[in-house]
């Protein structure tokens, strides 16, 4: 199914779910992940009027920043080796994936400009899951005044893969409270506004719990790899 099509359904979806907790469409920013796809696929994306896209493997931002630039604004979302910072960081529109001191050291060493990051939460606690504990992570954001070339422009979580609506609400409302939190602190450093949270299972879900960023891979670009 072509790009276009799928993309309108997700618009519909995402109408729906915003008339159930009175948002505007508007306030929900559709990252289309990339991953699994080529760079005609990723550009079919572009055409259809995506203008974020999502990586988060190294050779595939690199690939695919080469072939389309500065048409898209590009997100990366996976987990980012330290050593990999200075290929990307004056690329990438906004990180999702910070976690870790080490990582935001070489951001300021690395970046020419101030990067708007999501601070990556593991909220479910699962060990195969990278983030920050949720215990920590107010702390951890404290401790990011330091670094100068860093905003906190919010969080991110990457929700357990299963069916259970309540469980996975839980999840998505532990992030929105910290933000919340975070946010309402006014640190000059983490204005923290956003949510990156809900994929193509649970963007809905996702969305009624006040994401404002969804990252959307097999349901509006497919997979083919």
């Amino acid at each position: 199914m072509s790009v276009e099509r799928n993309l309108a359904d997700i618009q519909q979806n995402i109408r729906q779910a915003c008339e159930s907790c009175d948002r505007s469409p508007e306030d929900i920013s559709i990252i289309a992940v990339t991953k699994y796809v080529s760079i005609e696929r990723a550009k079919e994306a572009l055409e259809a009027g995506i203008k974020d896209l999502g990586e988060n493997r190294m050779k595939g931002f690199l690939d695919k920043f080469e072939a389309i630039g500065g048409d898209a604004d590009w997100h990366f979302i996976g987990s980012l080796q330290s050593r990999k910072v200075k290929d990307i960081i004056d690329h990438i529109h906004m990180l999702h994936s910070l976690d870790r001191k080490s990582l935001a050291k070489e951001i300021q060493k690395r970046a020419s400009k101030k990067i708007e990051c999501f601070v990556q939460v593991n909220v479910s606690g699962e060990e195969s899951k990278h983030g920050v504990a949720l215990d920590d992570a107010e702390a951890f954001i404290e401790a990011l005044e330091a670094y100068d070339r860093i905003e906190v422009a919010g969080l991110m979580t990457m929700a357990p893969h299963i069916d259970d609506e309540e469980e996975l609400r839980g999840v998505f409302r532990k992030l929105r409270a910290l933000r919340d939190k975070v946010r309402d602190r006014s640190l000059p450093h983490a204005p923290c506004k956003y949510l990156s949270m809900g994929m193509s299972n649970d963007y809905v879900i996702a969305i009624e719990e006040g994401a404002t960023h969804i990252r959307i891979g097999t349901a509006l670009v497919g997979q083919e790899s």
